[in-house]
């Protein structure tokens, strides 16, 4: 029991370290690619990909999938479709500093609703603990600057990314609701092909709207590192995470998300480490170690 919860710890912390350079890639290119084109490639990307390898299963938890049809869809929809397109809409149109002050409160939501639906308990441990971890976060996103905080305006991307951060809590329920049968190859095979099936014709309009790209190395390049990494192995690490410790557990590991995009973008686009960063993650691995405490 002990060894299963550490393993969906891991599972957890290495979702999020992938993720972390899923931000550095949109950043990186949200000048040169819309966002809903830069999801589709995304998700069309791992679904091609994928979906040989998940079919045998899909075809022989059929039965399974279809008991469960409006929760799998509702997950394609939140997690896949709506998520990861919502946040790169925001990366457009707000600052760092806001997304990361916004994209705090996922873990909040996945707390409540994992309380309200799965009678996940919140502990004092675990209240204590989130909020010296959004601390930790907020601390790395200002560089330790209160000024930032004070000076911060809003925009309609804080309202984008409050929007991704509930879609994101809804997807982490439905993971942990999904019925044992039903094996992880197929529902995540499954997800990923209704989540796609919106974001090409989006996708196709979008093109109307923005001007022309080409589909240069360094595209492919981020198009394979998201495709596979971001959306293939870290939606299997993190339903796994999921499904061995809950959603309100797994959900706190987030926090070590701008901990690793700081390293990330040190090695990759020669940005400082700081002192913000050091206090950071300690505020972050003390908030987490607290809340994720039995007693």
């Amino acid at each position: 029991m002990q060894q299963s919860k550490y393993l969906g710890y891991l599972c957890a912390l290495l979702a999020v370290s992938i993720w972390s350079g899923n931000f550095i890639i949109a950043s990186g290119f949200s000048g040169a690619l819309p966002p809903i084109t830069l999801a589709a490639l995304r998700w069309t990307t791992a679904t091609v990909i994928f979906f040989p390898f998940a079919y045998k299963y899909i075809r022989r938890d059929m039965e399974a999938l279809r008991a469960y049809k409006w929760q799998t869809i509702a997950a394609a929809f939140s997690g896949v479709t709506l998520f990861n397109t919502i946040v790169y809409i925001s990366a457009r149109t707000t600052g760092t500093a806001n997304m990361a002050l916004f994209a705090s409160t996922t873990p909040i939501f996945v707390v409540i609703l994992a309380r309200i639906f799965l009678k996940e308990s919140l502990s004092l441990f675990r209240a204590v603990g989130l909020a010296i971890a959004i601390c930790g976060m907020m601390t790395i996103a200002t560089r330790g600057n209160l000024d930032v905080l004070l000076d911060m305006t809003f925009h309609i991307g804080d309202i984008w990314m409050l929007v991704a951060g509930f879609l994101w809590a809804v997807y982490s329920i439905l993971v942990k609701k999904k019925p044992k049968e039903i094996n992880p190859y197929s529902f995540l095979g499954v997800i990923f092909l209704l989540g796609v099936i919106p974001l090409i014709p989006a996708a196709i309009i979008e093109q109307q709207f923005h001007p022309q790209w080409a589909m240069t190395p360094a595209i492919i390049g981020a198009t394979l590192y998201i495709g596979l990494g971001a959306s293939l192995a870290a939606f299997f690490l993190w339903n796994t995470a999921v499904t061995i410790i809950g959603p309100g557990t797994a959900s706190l590991f987030q926090y070590f998300m701008p901990v690793f995009s700081g390293i990330g973008a040190f090695f990759i686009l020669g940005q400082p480490i700081t002192t913000a960063h050091a206090i950071g993650f300690v505020l972050i691995f003390t908030g987490v170690v607290l809340a994720t405490r039995s007693r």
